[in-house]
């Protein structure tokens, strides 16, 4: 699974990366070096204006960890950050916005968890590795989002009336990031970002889509336990 990841792209070289033509400055969020579940995140998105009906590409902040829209209470959502990728499309909780609403979550890397043994001890404790593209460039992992609706709130056009939220794709391990787990987040290369993000796209061609992940050697290296506390999140790579 993927539990933490880095984010520290300023909105203006999103927009230009993922060539979005809709950003709303009052969503940018401050960088992140410790994405934890639940946290707001950035999330490049389509979908059609409700004026006119034209499909748009947007850089949106979205909630990590996806709440279904027939869910009672939000607080699901911190279970279900990842979706395996063999699953994705049938699962109840996920297969709605995997067939319209699809999104692209940029990322710098993410951390991994291996258990290792002490040799001064003898006891078992979690080693944490950072695990990121080796040409530094920016990952775009491929994710559902879905709209939940309060049903406290009597007016669509309140702000809390609607909370948008996002899981991440998982596949198999590939390169570096297999030494440390048998998953790792699914990223697309930037031909296939068009058709992910389509959301009239057929099901069936997103599922071919899915069953290699984005080329590029990756690199791993241990970081810090600091990165266990969601509370430590300085401005530097984990």
């Amino acid at each position: 699974m993927c539990g933490r990841y880095t984010s520290t792209r300023v909105p203006q070289d999103l927009t230009r990366l993922f060539q979005v033509t809709d950003w709303n400055p009052a969503e940018t969020l401050a960088p992140s070096w410790n994405v934890a579940p639940t946290d707001e995140v950035y999330a490049v998105l389509e979908r059609a204006a409700r004026d006119d009906g034209e499909v748009r590409r947007e850089l949106r902040a979205v909630r990590w960890g996806l709440v279904p829209s027939w869910a009672k209470d939000p607080k699901v959502g911190s279970r279900m950050i990842n979706a395996r990728v063999e699953t994705v499309h049938e699962k109840p909780a996920y297969r709605r916005a995997f067939a319209k609403c699809r999104c692209l979550l940029p990322t710098d890397g993410f951390c991994e968890w291996e258990p290792v043994t002490d040799e001064a001890t003898g006891r078992t404790r979690k080693q944490s590795y950072f695990i990121h593209p080796a040409d530094g460039q920016v990952t775009a992992v491929a994710g559902p989002y879905e709209y939940w609706r309060n049903p406290d709130i009597t007016s669509d056009d309140q702000p809390d009336a609607w909370l948008t939220t996002c899981t991440i794709i998982t596949t198999e391990a590939t390169d570096a990031a297999v030494r440390v787990h048998p998953r790792m987040p699914l990223a697309l290369t930037p031909d296939h970002y068009d058709t992910w993000l389509d959301p009239h796209h057929d099901t069936d061609d997103l599922r071919a889509l899915l069953t290699q992940p984005a080329d590029g050697r990756l690199d791993i290296r241990p970081v810090s336990t600091a990165v266990n506390s969601v509370r430590n999140n300085g401005a530097h790579p984990p």
